[in-house]
Protein backbone atom coordinates (compact mmCIF):
# COMPACT_ATOMS: atom_id res chain seq x y z
CA UNK A 1 0.00 0.00 0.00
CA UNK A 2 2.16 3.42 -1.42
CA UNK A 3 0.54 5.54 1.78
CA UNK A 4 1.34 2.77 4.40
CA UNK A 5 4.03 3.02 7.07
CA UNK A 6 6.62 0.09 7.31
CA UNK A 7 8.15 -0.76 11.03
CA UNK A 8 10.25 -3.33 11.39
CA UNK A 9 10.84 -3.70 15.04
CA UNK A 10 13.31 -5.96 17.45
CA UNK A 11 14.57 -6.23 20.48
CA UNK A 12 18.37 -8.37 21.86
CA UNK A 13 19.70 -8.81 25.13
CA UNK A 14 22.55 -10.25 26.33
CA UNK A 15 21.39 -12.13 28.89
CA UNK A 16 18.13 -11.83 30.50
CA UNK A 17 18.57 -9.69 32.43
CA UNK A 18 21.63 -8.26 31.29
CA UNK A 19 22.42 -5.54 28.26
CA UNK A 20 19.95 -4.79 26.27
CA UNK A 21 19.13 -3.27 22.99
CA UNK A 22 16.43 -2.45 20.84
CA UNK A 23 16.17 -1.27 17.27
CA UNK A 24 13.36 -0.12 14.50
CA UNK A 25 13.12 0.49 10.81
CA UNK A 26 11.10 3.07 9.77
CA UNK A 27 9.72 3.61 6.11
CA UNK A 28 7.12 6.46 6.16
CA UNK A 29 6.10 6.93 2.62
CA UNK A 30 8.46 9.93 0.78
CA UNK A 31 10.78 10.29 3.70
CA UNK A 32 14.32 8.49 3.72
CA UNK A 33 13.99 5.09 5.79
CA UNK A 34 14.66 6.05 9.68
CA UNK A 35 17.17 3.64 11.78
CA UNK A 36 16.74 4.06 15.05
CA UNK A 37 18.35 2.06 18.19
CA UNK A 38 18.97 2.32 21.56
CA UNK A 39 19.64 0.40 24.83
CA UNK A 40 20.26 -0.15 28.14
CA UNK A 41 22.83 -1.73 30.38
CA UNK A 42 20.23 -3.92 32.43
CA UNK A 43 16.72 -4.66 31.17
CA UNK A 44 15.15 -7.73 29.63
CA UNK A 45 14.72 -8.70 26.37
CA UNK A 46 10.74 -7.96 26.49
CA UNK A 47 11.30 -4.24 27.74
CA UNK A 48 13.32 -3.93 24.26
CA UNK A 49 11.01 -5.66 22.28
CA UNK A 50 8.29 -3.26 23.87
CA UNK A 51 10.92 0.10 23.60
CA UNK A 52 11.37 -0.98 19.75
CA UNK A 53 8.02 -0.89 18.86
CA UNK A 54 7.13 2.22 21.28
CA UNK A 55 10.31 4.42 19.25
CA UNK A 56 9.10 3.03 16.09
CA UNK A 57 5.38 4.56 16.49
CA UNK A 58 6.81 7.63 17.97
CA UNK A 59 8.36 8.71 14.08
CA UNK A 60 4.67 7.92 12.28
CA UNK A 61 2.87 10.59 11.17
CA UNK A 62 -0.59 11.19 13.60
CA UNK A 63 -3.20 8.94 12.07
CA UNK A 64 -1.05 7.13 9.77
CA UNK A 65 -1.77 3.76 8.17
CA UNK A 66 0.90 1.55 9.86
CA UNK A 67 2.28 -1.96 9.82
CA UNK A 68 4.52 -3.24 12.26
CA UNK A 69 6.38 -6.07 11.62
CA UNK A 70 7.81 -8.19 15.07
CA UNK A 71 9.47 -11.07 15.97
CA UNK A 72 8.02 -10.84 19.40
CA UNK A 73 4.95 -12.97 20.01
CA UNK A 74 5.31 -11.41 23.53
CA UNK A 75 4.29 -8.06 21.81
CA UNK A 76 1.57 -9.28 19.10
CA UNK A 77 -0.22 -11.53 21.74
CA UNK A 78 -0.03 -8.58 24.32
CA UNK A 79 -1.31 -5.88 22.04
CA UNK A 80 -3.59 -8.32 20.24
CA UNK A 81 -4.86 -10.33 23.02
CA UNK A 82 -3.97 -9.14 26.72
CA UNK A 83 -3.63 -5.44 26.67
CA UNK A 84 -7.94 -5.43 27.17
CA UNK A 85 -8.44 -7.74 29.82
CA UNK A 86 -5.20 -5.22 31.52
CA UNK A 87 -6.49 -1.94 31.36
CA UNK A 88 -9.91 -3.53 32.26
CA UNK A 89 -8.58 -5.10 35.22
CA UNK A 90 -6.25 -1.83 36.43
CA UNK A 91 -2.91 -3.66 35.08
CA UNK A 92 -3.51 -6.56 36.89
CA UNK A 93 -3.52 -10.21 35.18
CA UNK A 94 -6.20 -12.73 35.36
CA UNK A 95 -4.54 -14.18 38.15
CA UNK A 96 -4.65 -10.73 39.88
CA UNK A 97 -0.95 -10.04 39.67
CA UNK A 98 0.12 -6.87 38.81
CA UNK A 99 1.51 -6.92 35.22
CA UNK A 100 5.15 -7.18 34.07
CA UNK A 101 6.49 -4.21 32.26
CA UNK A 102 2.92 -2.12 32.63
CA UNK A 103 5.02 1.14 32.32
CA UNK A 104 5.74 0.11 28.96
CA UNK A 105 2.57 -1.85 27.78
CA UNK A 106 1.29 1.97 28.62
CA UNK A 107 3.47 3.84 26.61
CA UNK A 108 2.85 1.24 23.87
CA UNK A 109 -1.11 1.80 24.28
CA UNK A 110 -0.39 5.18 24.09
CA UNK A 111 1.75 5.37 21.02
CA UNK A 112 -0.66 3.26 18.75
CA UNK A 113 -3.43 5.62 19.43
CA UNK A 114 -5.23 7.38 16.75
CA UNK A 115 -3.03 5.28 14.59
CA UNK A 116 -4.58 2.28 12.26
CA UNK A 117 -2.08 -0.49 13.07
CA UNK A 118 -1.66 -3.99 11.32
CA UNK A 119 0.82 -5.89 13.32
CA UNK A 120 2.50 -8.70 12.23
CA UNK A 121 4.51 -11.26 13.28
CA UNK A 122 7.73 -12.85 11.84
CA UNK A 123 9.53 -15.49 12.92
CA UNK A 124 13.04 -14.34 13.35
CA UNK A 125 16.34 -15.26 11.83
CA UNK A 126 14.59 -16.06 8.88
CA UNK A 127 16.16 -14.05 6.31
CA UNK A 128 13.28 -11.54 6.17
CA UNK A 129 15.18 -8.47 5.02
CA UNK A 130 12.99 -5.69 7.15
CA UNK A 131 13.64 -8.31 10.36
CA UNK A 132 17.04 -8.59 9.96
CA UNK A 133 17.82 -4.83 9.40
CA UNK A 134 15.76 -4.45 12.95
CA UNK A 135 17.52 -7.38 14.82
CA UNK A 136 21.12 -5.71 13.35
CA UNK A 137 20.19 -2.56 14.91
CA UNK A 138 19.04 -3.80 18.11
CA UNK A 139 22.42 -5.55 18.63
CA UNK A 140 24.11 -2.13 17.91
CA UNK A 141 21.65 -0.78 20.67
CA UNK A 142 22.96 -3.39 23.20
CA UNK A 143 26.78 -2.78 22.35
CA UNK A 144 26.25 0.95 21.86
CA UNK A 145 24.38 1.29 24.93
CA UNK A 146 24.18 -1.56 26.65
CA UNK A 147 28.27 -1.75 26.43
CA UNK A 148 27.98 -5.20 26.11
CA UNK A 149 31.07 -7.36 24.92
Amino acid sequence: MPNTVIAYTDGACKGNPGPGGWGALVKVPGVAPQELYGGEVMTTNNRMELMGAIEALKKVPASSKVTLTTDSQYVIKGINEWLPGWKKNGWRTSKKEAVKNADLWQALDAARAGHNIDWVWVRGHTGDPGNEHADQLANRGCVEFGKAV
